[in-house]
Parts: structure tokens; sequence; C-alpha cells
């Protein structure tokens, strides 16, 4: 199986790579050839016959060249993330929407050539939906996003439906959860500081809490978030009719449960790292986000997820700390 991984060097990818090599294969598939493209080349595993290079997904001809290979799985998960999206207008556009459409108009053109029907698997956001909210959001609920991120996310899962309505892929799309903790340097997603109050203590260093402890929100860790691009390689997609798209698992916590299970398992001095510097830009954005689901399609289908913030804590030890605190 060829598989082509598009935002192979951001944190999911990258890990999503590394466990395809390690593994050999996904879902029981071999997998005999690894494409891997993002902005910045990506490093290529050991062990797979893999090719890497640098390229924007929204410049013209690129989609065509990534898909000319014809991979049977195409993983997309190249984005601008919520608060660059949100910042810079066109840019979000560019990358976030018409990205997404030229890889799709890149498939259905390869497949006018010869026969082409690739599983593509595309990783969208809980952004999608906008308050007000229920309690905990149906897999029912209409999409109506708050955010430049959130309605993109949500074209684009219009766009993969539409495609796979009609032959021209078979498409899933996942919703993640805010991924937490998200090892490496912080980034400009809004969300990023529900990882940054507990990676940085856990290494040493202070971190700045930008929202009232009484925010809640969504979360899954990096392990999950690969465990459900893995599981929705091979999943059948029959039962999922024209709902090509699947809320995720994860759990809902505020931020003093997060910081609560910080406490729990590095102790007080870890929580005392954490300085409160309110941010109203921020804390508007994240107003606007879901924080409970009823993820009842996916957790049917096989998805899963962590059941405590602990879990998700000594997740992030072990793969990112060597099973060891600062």
């Amino acid at each position: 199986m060829h598989v082509l991984v598009i935002g192979a060097a951001g944190m999911v990818g990258r890990k999503l790579v590394q466990r395809i090599a390690a593994d050999g294969g996904i879902g029981g598939r071999d997998v005999s050839k690894l494409t891997l493209v993002d902005v910045v080349s990506p490093a290529a595993p050991p062990g797979i016959p893999a090719e890497a290079w640098a390229a924007d997904l929204s410049a013209p001809g690129e989609a065509a060249r990534m898909v000319a290979g014809r991979p049977d799985l195409i993983y997309h998960l190249a984005a601008i993330v919520s608060g660059e999206a949100e910042a810079d207008f066109e840019k979000g556009y560019r990358i976030n929407l018409d990205g997404t459409r030229l890889l799709f108009e890149a498939i259905r053109q390869e497949g006018l050539r010869q026969p082409y029907t690739p599983r593509v698997v595309f990783t969208s956001s809980i952004a999608v939906f906008g308050a007000p909210f229920p309690e905990a959001i149906p897999d029912e609920f209409h999409l109506t996003p708050l955010t430049s991120y959130g309605t993109q996310k949500a074209i684009g899962e219009l766009l993969l439906a539409d495609f796979s309505r009609r032959g021209i892929l078979d498409g899933i799309g996942i919703r993640l959860p805010t991924i937490c903790i998200r090892p490496g340097a912080p980034n400009k997603a809004a969300s990023g500081f529900f990882s940054g109050i507990l990676r940085e203590p856990l290494a040493g260093r202070e971190a700045v809490l930008p929202v009232p402890d009484s925010v809640m929100h969504w979360h899954a860790s990096p392990r999950a978030a690969v465990g459900f691009l893995l599981h929705a390689a091979g999943l059948d997609t029959g039962p999922l009719g024209a709902r090509r798209n699947l809320t995720m698992p994860g759990l809902a916590a505020t931020v003093a449960e997060q910081i609560e299970a910080l406490r729990r398992v590095a102790g007080d001095r870890a929580v005392a790292l954490i300085r409160r510097e309110p941010d109203e830009t921020i804390g508007r954005i994240v107003a606007g986000w879901p924080r409970r689901f009823d993820a009842k399609r996916a957790e049917a289908l096989g998805f899963r997820a962590e059941t405590s913030f602990d879990e998700i804590i000594r997740v992030h030890i072990d793969d990112e700390l060597g099973g060891k605190l600062a």
C-alpha cells in the first residue's frame, strides 16, 4: 500500500509516520511506500521506502504532483492553525480551504485518466461547532463555526462528503479534539495554553495561563490522535452513508481539573510554575468553543481516547520525557 501524508512534518504527522514505520503497515496491510510532504521537508523514517519533499499544497500544480503516484491512502493533515487563521484571513483560506479543494480536484482529475478512488482521511476540528451549545454536543448538532478556521474546516467537511458521494474518493473526516499535551515549542494555536500549562511545568519551566480556571474544553493526547488516524484508514465507510465526518471521542475537563491532575502527577512545585496572565483575545476565541461531546457514532465504530487527565499527562511523560519528570 502506498501512503501519502500531507502535513507530515507537523507534530501529529511526525508521530503518525513514526508509528507506521514502527508497525510496518496499517490495519494489517503492509505499507510499501510513503510519500511525505509539508511546507518544510519532512524526515523520512527508516525501514520503509519513502519520498519526502517540501511543497505548498495551495500552490499551482502541487496537489497534482502529490497524487501523481496514485497513493492508495491519503492523509490530509495540512492546515494553518486556529489563531493564525484568525489573524491572517487570506492565508487561512488559501491553505485550509483552497489547498483542500485543489487536493480533491487533483484526485478527480487523476481518476478521469484511469479509475482511481483513494481512501482520504481528512483532519477536521471541533471548531466547526459554535455557541450556543447543549450540555453535550451530539453527532447531529449543526455546524455554525464562530472562527475563520472553523469555517474553513466545515467547508472542507462538505467537500469531502460531496466528493465521496460522487465516488471520486472514499473519504472520512475526523474532528480532532484539542490535542494535549503537544510536545515541542508553543505554536500559534489559540488552544496552545491547554498544553503549555502542563508541558512547561513538567519540564521545570514557567507557563502562562491566559483564561480562567473555569474554562472547559475537549481533549485527547497525541497518542490517541494517531490512533484515530490509523483506525480511520481501515474503517468500513459503508455504514457512514453520506455522513462522512465524525467527532472523535475525548475528555472534557476544566483548566482547574487539568491543574489538579498536574498536582497529582507532578506535585505542588509544578503547579507553582503556572502564572495567570489574562488575554482578552484568547479568552474571546475560547469562549465560542465547544466543551463536551457525545461522540457515540465514533465510539460505536471503535475510536478510543483517554478517560482521565492523569492518563493524558502520563502519556506525555512516557512518550516525550522518557518516563521521568524534570
